[in-house]
This record gives C-alpha cells, sequence and structure tokens, in this order.
C-alpha cells in the first residue's frame, strides 16, 4: 500500500430502519436539529466484518476478531501462545517485545483488526492498532421520516391464553426512503503497520458493493449500495485536501421531486474539471 484513498459511499433504505438507536426504543438514529438521518460507523463496520467472514470462511489471514459471542480476551491469549509468548493473561504479565509480537500476530491473523484497529488490552495484553482504514458517519442527503408502527401477533404464548380475545401488540420502527452519504479513508502509512495490502482493499470494496444482500431482515427493509467513488492519490501522504476531493461529488435531489421515494430521484454529479493530475478517480460503482 503506497497509496492514500479517500472515497465517497452512497446507500439507502425503503420502508426499513437502518439502523436503530437502542436508547431511543430502537428507533432510526436522527439529527435533531435538522432532522436528517444518521447512521453509525460502527453499523457499516459490522456488516463488511460479517460479509468477509461469508467470503472467506473465518480462515487465516481473514478471521474476524469481533464477532458474535465470541470471547476477545481468549482470542488475545491464542496470539500470544501463536507468537510464542509465556503469557497467561492473569499471572503473567506480558512485557513490551511480547506485547509488540502478539499485536503482530493478530494483525496477520484477523481481517477487521488490520482493517479497522481494535483495543486489545482488555486482558493478555497485546497493545492497539489504528486502523488504516476508518469511516464517517453517514448522514442522509434529505431529512428522514421516523415512522412508529403498531403491530400484531394472533398467537399466544401459553395455552390458558389461547380462548383470550385479545391479541399481542408490538411496535415497529421505520423510514418510507433516505438515502445516505459516508466518508472513508485509507492511510497507507497506518496499512503498512497493520499489513493491510492490496488484497485486503479489494475485499474492502467488494464489501461495500455486496454487504447489503447478506444482511437482509425485515426490519431493514430493502438496503443497497447506490454509488461508490474513490480519489487514489499518487502518494502515500496524499495529494489534495480529502475535503476538496468530496466536494466533487454533489448528490441533489431533482428539481421536480417534491419527496424523494427512491435513488432515480437524485441526481449525482461528479465534477472531474481540473482534478489533480496525481489523483485518479476510480467510480466503482
Amino acid at each position: 500500500m503506497n497509496n492514500r484513498y479517500d472515497f465517497v459511499y452512497l446507500f439507502d433504505c425503503k420502508d426499513g430502519n437502518p439502523n436503530g438507536d437502542p436508547d431511543a426504543a430502537n428507533s432510526p438514529r436522527i439529527d435533531p436539529q435538522d432532522m436528517h438521518g444518521l447512521v453509525s460507523d460502527v453499523c457499516l463496520k459490522r456488516k463488511i466484518r460479517n460479509f468477509v467472514l461469508l467470503a472467506k470462511g473465518g480462515q487465516t489471514p481473514f478471521d474476524i476478531f469481533v464477532q458474535q459471542g465470541s470471547v476477545l480476551n481468549d482470542k488475545i491469549l491464542d496470539g500470544h501462545q501463536a507468537a510464542g509468548n509465556d503469557v497467561d493473561g492473569k499471572k503473567k504479565t506480558a512485557d513490551r517485545k511480547q506485547v509488540q509480537s502478539a499485536r503482530a500476530e493478530m494483525c496477520k491473523r484477523y481481517y477487521d483488526v488490520r482493517t479497522f484497529g481494535a483495543v486489545m488490552s482488555t486482558g493478555a495484553n497485546a497493545g492497539q492498532v489504528r486502523g488504516p482504514a476508518q469511516l464517517s458517519f453517514s448522514r442522509s442527503i434529505d431529512p428522514i421520516l421516523p415512522l412508529d408502527l403498531s403491530i400484531t401477533r394472533m398467537a399466544v404464548t401459553e395455552a390458558k391464553e389461547a380462548d383470550a380475545p385479545n391479541q399481542t401488540m408490538g411496535r415497529k420502527n421505520l423510514i418510507p426512503y433516505g438515502l445516505y452519504r459516508c466518508h472513508g479513508f485509507i492511510s497507507a502509512h497506518l496499512a503498512r503497520e497493520t499489513g493491510f495490502s492490496g488484497d485486503d482493499l479489494s475485499l474492502l470494496w467488494d464489501a461495500l458493493r455486496q454487504m447489503f444482500d447478506h444482511d437482509r431482515s425485515a426490519s431493514r427493509g430493502t438496503m443497497a449500495p447506490q454509488k461508490l467513488v474513490a480519489f487514489k492519490h499518487q502518494s502515500a501522504l496524499g495529494n489534495a485536501p480529502a475535503h476538496k476531493l468530496f466536494e466533487r461529488v454533489t448528490v441533489q435531489r431533482k428539481p421536480n421531486v417534491a419527496v424523494a421515494r427512491s435513488f432515480a430521484d437524485y441526481d449525482v454529479v461528479i465534477n472531474q474539471d481540473d482534478l489533480p493530475s496525481e489523483i485518479e478517480l476510480l467510480d466503482l460503482l
């Protein structure tokens, strides 16, 4: 990895909840000042991890460190053992050299560690890793309309309730439609530290293009990637400010559309005028 990358990622959600807030009864996340929708970076990283697990079967070097139900301290201890360190995570504390060797082993084994980074000092200390690939919070292009709908269940839980006329009531949160914009950054310098390679980058692009197809549920409605534009710098430090490159990608609702309900209701324009010669624009979706 000798090149810095900055990218713009557009995805949408129709009749679903793209990222519920557990502190707000799982309602769609919003900016209360302007009612624009939000999707956390953690939400997208979870979907990327899940796609990599499906695509690579959890085999080294594409195993996933942060998995549902996994015990992270056990995996950290496994990293020490693979590095030949005599550390048990309780009585024997790892010294600096052992931490570095375990850290390198974790980067080598786990895709998400060398891509997004990880805090691995929770037990058998393997240090911390700053990942080269980082995502911003995603923000909807237009304000969204959160809906709180009632649902019913006709079945009962216990036999004694079988003759009762009442139904079980529930709630479901969704938005009719939202187009979200995310900004991403890939550091060549941090990639060298973690071992993030060109193959890892290609897998990340594949995940962003395909991950929603393997993450379907009724609560998420129809979520789909719509645009992925990357700016490849010719140097590791970069050849232009990221925010200036992002300004070249504009997304606006079409003038004759009062309320957007599909990606076709928007115009996406990429301005390539006077693009620095050291910047290569990659239209990946």
